[in-house]
């Protein structure tokens, strides 16, 4: 089907249909279009004789992974060796992994891409060690409502032990999770499974501020080590958060200071936010309840964001996030999956670009973020520009998410994405699944790094000239 393989509409299609449009990637012909509509015409009514009336249409796995589908980045091989991987220490399991995303059909716009290898590759020794790349992760804003507690307390967790951040996202925090456990259980998880050990810290390190402001006080934004200011999301642009009433349980209504059972929908804009300035005041003011905290600015990866993030900047922004088109799927909308958003490999290539050429680039730090799975993708990033890079769907998938796509029905069967009581009981997830699969990440990430003859991260960034055509 037209745009599995095909990354946008050819510049004559564009031109007649879709005037004034921004087309970065034309490869789709009015040629190609006529032949989809023709072949699912086909697949619908079959020719004249052989058409049955009320036979079913063939599943095309355009939403759940169908055999002889259409492809999915995250299919049974990948899904299950990522399982086996984030419960292993074993680096081999890690790799199998790798090698299946690595080596898919042309999915994203890296997989088109290569990079050059050091005539002499140098000592693993002599790169950066794990334990220094870890920190540049994150795990991406994923709201207590959206997922369980428990679940929601595992990423934080993990991301502390680590010495890397995890992300409130949108709905506030519990204050009980600003202090250290003890280890007893007056804690508010419900699985019998999961339970933070004496020592850990279940605080989100990074404290999003959406355009509802839902559960924003001066106590979540001091305990925190950066504040995100969300103006929008990767795979819904212009659309903001959804919960349904029947996932708006006591707990998350009093997180949010709203009511219990009622649905709760973000406006698309920040209503105190319609210009840069509007922005540099939001920023001025997270700074003064928080003066240690960096302010993060999330934006999505779309034609122009180049000269937005440089507004950014000049707003005094400490970190600037480009969110692609792949990351935050789970309950969004269909149709925005499908239909909105961009690879981040674009999104990012501009920003860095346009920071270089405005003398701003020393100014910031670039985090990206939008389906990322392995070290390639980490390496990918970094020679497009990013020092720092975020995994979300790839961190449940290691708790033990099943894809089970019920997120938004609050039945997920493993107690993820759900906040009912009995589901929530049958939550597995531990946070050395997390950490085992960041760390096998970041072993990749150098390793690669290795090949290339690069020393460390800030070695690669935005090294565009190490990248080549995939053959």
């Amino acid at each position: 089907m037209v745009g599995e393989d095909d990354p946008g509409f050819g510049g004559d299609l564009v031109a007649q249909c879709f005037p004034g449009t921004v087309n970065r990637l034309p490869c789709v012909t009015m040629d190609a279009v006529g032949r989809d509509v023709l072949a699912l015409h086909e697949a619908a009514f079959g020719a004249p004789i052989e058409f049955k009336r009320g036979s079913a249409l063939p599943r095309s796995g355009a939403y759940a992974y169908v055999k002889n589908g259409e492809f999915h980045a995250y299919n049974p091989l990948v899904f299950n060796k990522l399982r086996n991987a984030a419960n292993s220490p074993d680096y081999r399991a890690f790799e199998k992994f790798a090698q299946e995303v690595d080596s898919r059909p042309l999915t994203s716009l890296r997989d088109a891409l290569d990079f050059k290898r050091a005539a002499t590759p140098l000592p693993l020794d002599q790169v950066e060690p794990v334990e220094s790349i870890v920190k540049r992760f994150s795990t991406q804003a994923m709201s207590h409502g959206s997922i369980s507690r428990e679940a929601h307390e595992a990423l934080a967790i993990a991301a502390n032990r680590l010495g890397s951040r995890s992300n409130t996202g949108e709905g506030g925090e519990d204050p009980g999770r600003y202090e250290v456990y003890t280890g007893d259980r007056q804690d508010l998880s419900l699985s019998e499974h999961f339970w933070p050990r004496a020592g850990d810290y279940g605080n989100s390190k990074i404290k999003q501020v959406a355009s509802a402001r839902f559960g924003v006080t001066p106590a979540y934004l001091i305990n925190a080590e950066q504040l995100e200011i969300k103006m929008a999301q990767g795979s819904k642009p212009g659309e903001g958060g959804h919960i349904p009433g029947h996932k708006v349980n006591g707990e998350i209504a009093r997180n949010r200071f709203s009511v219990q059972g009622v649905t709760l929908i973000s406006p698309p804009p920040h209503h105190d936010i319609y210009s840069i300035e509007d922005l540099a005041q939001l920023i001025y003011d997270l700074k003064r309840v928080n003066a240690q905290a960096q302010v993060i600015v999330k934006l999505v990866s779309e034609a122009g964001v180049g000269t937005i993030a440089a507004g950014v900047v000049k707003a005094y922004a400490d970190v600037v996030q480009i969110s692609g088109n792949d990351g935050g799927t789970g309950a969004s909308p269909l149709a925005s999956i499908k239909n909105a958003g961009l690879p981040w490999e674009l999104g990012l290539a501009e920003a860095q670009q346009v920071l270089v050429l405005n003398n701003l680039r020393a100014r910031v730090v670039l985090r990206v973020d939008g389906g990322f799975k392995d070290g390639r993708d980490v390496v990918m990033g970094a020679l497009l520009g990013a020092e720092e890079f975020g995994f979300g769907t790839a961190a449940l998938v290691a708790l033990g998410c099943v894809m089970a796509r019920k997120c938004h029905l609050n039945t997920c069967p493993v107690g993820i994405a759900t906040q009912d009581p009995e589901l929530r009981k049958k939550f597995k997830g531990q946070p050395e699944q997390v950490t085992t699969f960041l760390i096998h990440t970041a072993e990749q990430a150098r390793r690669l790094m290795a090949e290339m003859g690069v020393r460390s991260i800030d070695e690669l960034v935005g090294r565009s000239d190490l990248l080549t055509l995939r053959e």
